[in-house]
């Protein structure tokens, strides 16, 4: 008989994200925040069973969206886990708004992801899978109206980002994951 699987530090890499994101409502989807950072577990698990993986995948977001720092994490989850939220994270600027920052913001993204370690990589393929899977969604029934929910309301530069994106992954082309995510930028940007 197997040993029981221990999921201990995912267990509280998720109750810790769940609580960061109380309340929040992802963006103009109406239901909550938490949802997402679940599906980039789901997504991370289809690649590895690292638990340290997949708890950074549940807490991707809580460095960029909430009031935790990546001291907070560091001391609650350790090194391994705050670096790889850290590199999913974007980097905002002072007295600049996102919109204004976008392009830089994921300029700067893409950059980092080209250069991170396949762990980060993977982690980033969760959130970055689970956003192209959303966008599809809402494309296939708005159609261009869905670009208005974001800070850059141009699909071109969407196309830009996620291309990017999937540049700097190519090292995870061998993955479901990976042929999902360029997939779907084919089918939402028509190539």
């Amino acid at each position: 008989m197997n040993a029981p699987l221990n999921t201990d530090l995912l267990d509280r890499a998720i109750i810790f994200a769940v609580k960061a994101h109380a309340g929040t409502e992802r963006r103009g989807k109406g239901f909550p925040y938490i949802v997402h950072p679940m599906e980039a577990v789901v997504i991370v698990s289809t690649i590895t069973p690292d638990q340290e993986l997949l708890a950074a995948a549940a807490l991707h977001d809580v460095v960029e969206d909430t009031g935790i720092s990546a001291d907070d994490l560091r001391r609650e989850f350790g090194d391994r886990i705050a670096d790889l939220v850290v590199a999913e994270s974007d980097v905002f600027t002072e007295g600049v708004s996102e919109e204004d920052s976008w392009h830089a913001r994921k300029r700067a993204a893409i950059e980092r992801l080209s250069r991170a370690s396949r762990d980060a990589k993977i982690v980033a393929m969760g959130d970055k899978l689970s956003n192209m899977r959303a966008i599809a969604r809402d494309y296939a029934v708005q159609g261009d109206k869905l670009w208005s929910i974001f800070h850059a309301k141009d699909p071109k530069d969407h196309e830009w980002h996620y291309r990017g994106l999937a540049d700097a992954l190519k090292e995870l082309e061998g993955t479901f994951a990976y042929k999902e995510f360029v997939s779907l930028i084919d089918q939402v940007f028509k190539k």
